[in-house]
């Protein structure tokens, strides 16, 4: 067995099993390894029956409770199941116990002995229960206190104790001794060895280990990531630009801007003269646009696009979203339309119907000069340009360098532009965009009313009910973002699936949806569709609509749990409002009593500079403070955080550095190592896209 055997190899893993890892995006015994835990927990301080239920008690709370078995456990059977059942007694008070499918306990459990139960209590009428606890001795159950335990993200049908099972099992049976990393730089950069790195990470001997385990896995992440950049930018650096434009004066694009119903700003000027001047260079252009959220990023797109139809040549806009390549597909073609301009622009998803597609690959190859719109389906085989001039890829960080590469060699050496609305501070931007040119948006259009932001308790939500409620009354629209999917063990949190019921009943009358990224693509896209349209009201999300589409008529963002986002991403969030005529207004729950959580917030509150936040993100969030919920990350990494991780970040790009001018092809024998796994790292990329 090795890292790309199935997930279904493993001992006690059947066909049922292995399709709910599958939704887990877990396929093989190496992604097991790398589904991290999303939390870790101690377990509850021990209890007697009468301590137990003499306390606050709550639904969905996990207790341990100690007791001795009394009577012999009854066993009955309801259809084909059997149900064991016990109740502990502590003079006039009961606790029931509920097993499913375990009739051998009868015989466990034996009258006399003490037992320590570990299990969630839920109320049945007037009574409390557990249903299906663990059984320990007290001994053990003492020894397992004193360490941290592994919380996954799961899925219906799959216990957290099936997924440390299956976790520990192939962390027995692979053989993980070989680290890529030779052991001078380990030493050096004092980073813990692979094995012990991935056996912390899931079962930490202590937070001291913990801590030693995520350093390592979190600067492999940066590390491979940036080698991969950079050996990426040479072998594509000083590229001929084999593409001929006409002079920039008198120019489609130019007639364009001066119909436009408003004016460009200086910083948007300024960038896309940047962008139009490197089209026209003897080099091709690898650039980045990064701009606020709302400082116009996508006229400029279409004005560079526009200039490759006027010369003749094809331009390609991959969106991470099919939501959001159909209204870049929507505005662009309104654009031409309004202008008179005779480009024809041409959509490429994956969920058209076979049909379209086959029609969308005879329309790229006939027309030279066309706008092409899409998502992954852009990339993939079947996809032919015919001359491709300008590749943009929209919200970089949802995709992989790898992916970039790919629509790059759809053309012949295409000239490559990114956009980004993501506000990094320019020192992590230079390392994590090394590959690339950048150009900042560092203007708003003044023709947008400023967000008018606030901070409140929880005590405050049924007045952001009733605000809400005005505003739909009004006519328009309201997002309410929730950290979680489900109810989700050991964690307090609320979640999109059950809010969105309780929410109903607060605001009954009103078209309440609800959305998250663990729905199929075609129900998302349906979703946001019909919220775009109007048919929906408010609707209740996770962060799968931080990129998403424009709904000028929303003008409430209300997100539970603030603290636990970053501030950068809530930024992010707050900028799906904001985006019409009308006032705007985010309302961010703060459910920490914590002085650190409500001084971040703060921020947010007095500032709606994108830039100005991400610098003071830097600041606030230290290296170390991970322990407990993982705050949502840019760039799609599974455990660094650039603005938590900082240090390691820069760590990572000097060592890349260092390297990389002792051995620019990373070939000599002892970097060997290395270079395997920075390229199984843009095999992985090419496998993974983020929709």
């Amino acid at each position: 067995m090795d890292v790309s055997s199935s997930i279904g190899e493993i001992k006690g893993i059947g066909a049922k099993t292995e399709q709910l890892f599958h939704k887990l995006g877990v396929y093989t015994v190496g992604d097991i390894l790398l589904h991290y835990p999303r939390d870790y927990e101690k377990l509850p301080p021990l209890q007697t029956v009468g301590e137990l239920l003499g306390g606050e008690t709550a639904e969905g709370m996990t207790a341990a409770v100690a007791a001795r078995v009394e009577r012999v456990p009854l066993v009955r059977s309801t259809g084909r199941m059997q149900v064991t059942t016990l109740t502990l007694w502590e003079q006039d008070q009961s606790l029931s116990l509920v097993w499913f499918r375990m009739p051998y306990l009868k015989s466990t459990l034996k009258v006399g002995e003490y037992f320590v139960f570990l299990g969630k209590l839920s109320k049945k009428g007037n009574r409390l229960s557990m249903d299906q606890p663990q059984i320990l001795s007290p001994e053990k159950y003492q020894d397992m206190q004193n360490c941290l335990w592994p919380c996954y993200a799961l899925t219906q049908g799959l216990s957290k104790n099936m997924v440390s099972k299956t976790v520990k099992q192939a962390l027995e049976q692979l053989d993980l001794s070989r680290d890529y990393l030779p052991e001078d730089i380990r030493q050096r950069l004092y980073l813990a060895e692979t094995n012990f790195a991935l056996e912390n990470i899931h079962f930490p001997e202590s937070q001291e280990a913990l801590a030693a385990a995520r350093r390592r896995l979190v600067f492999d992440e940066f590390f491979q990531f940036i080698l991969a950049a950079q050996l990426q930018k040479q072998q594509m650096e000083q590229v001929k630009n084999e593409f001929v434009f006409g002079p920039m004066e008198g120019s489609w694009a130019d007639m364009v801007i001066e119909k436009l119903p408003y004016a460009l700003t200086g910083a948007q000027r300024r960038v896309l003269k940047e962008v139009r001047e490197n089209m026209r260079d003897e080099i091709i252009m690898q650039r980045l646009i990064q701009g606020d959220v709302g400082s116009g990023k996508t006229i400029l797109a279409f004005l560079a696009m526009l200039d490759c139809a006027q010369n003749g040549y094809q331009s390609a806009l991959m969106a991470p979203t099919e939501v959001l390549a159909r209204q870049h597909y929507e505005t662009f073609t309104h654009l031409c339309e309004a202008y008179g301009l005779k480009v024809h622009v041409i959509l490429l998803t994956g969920s058209m119907t076979q049909r379209e597609k086959r029609r969308a690959y005879d329309r790229i190859q006939l027309y030279s000069s066309a706008m092409v719109i899409g998502t992954h389906a852009l990339i993939q085989e079947r996809t032919v340009f015919d001359n491709l001039a300008l590749v943009i890829t929209d919200e970089q960080h949802r995709f992989g360098v790898k992916q970039r590469e790919t629509l790059y060699l759809k053309g012949a050496q295409p000239h490559i532009l990114v956009m980004s609305a993501t506000p990094i501070p320019r020192t992590l931007g230079i390392i994590l965009y090394g590959d690339l040119d950048i150009s900042v948006i560092d203007e708003v259009p003044a023709r947008r009313l400023p967000i008018k932001n606030c901070v409140v308790s929880p005590a405050y939500r049924p007045k952001a009910y009733q605000f809400i409620q005005k505003e739909v009354e009004k006519g328009h629209q309201a997002y309410v973002i929730c950290p979680l999917v489900e109810e989700s063990e050991g964690l307090e949190a609320e979640n999109v699936v059950d809010y969105a019921k309780k929410l109903r009943q607060e605001l009954p009358g009103l078209t309440i949806a609800c959305l998250h990224g663990k729905m199929k693509g075609a129900l998302k896209n349906q979703i946001m569709e019909e919220y775009a349209a109007g048919q929906i009201q408010v609707l209740v999300s996770t962060t799968v609509i931080e990129v998403g589409v424009n709904v000028p008529n929303a003008t409430v963002m209300m997100i539970e749990d603030a603290q636990r986002f970053g501030l950068a991403q809530l930024h992010q969030l707050r900028g799906r409002v904001g985006r019409g005529e009308a006032q705007s207004y985010c309302i961010m729950l703060n459910t920490s009593d914590g002085q650190r959580a409500k001084k971040r917030l703060e921020i947010l509150n007095k500032s709606n500079d994108g830039f100005f936040i991400a610098s003071e993100d830097l600041k606030l969030r230290g290296p170390g403070d991970f322990f407990g919920i993982r705050q949502s990350g840019l760039l799609e990494f599974q455990l660094g955080d650039i603005y938590q991780d900082s240090d390691l970040l820069k760590l990572a790009s000097e060592e890349a550095k260092k390297l990389l001018a002792e051995d620019p092809e990373l070939s000599d024998e002892r970097n060997q190592s290395i270079r395997e796994q920075v390229l199984r790292y843009l095999d992985d990329c090419a496998e993974t896209v983020n929709l």
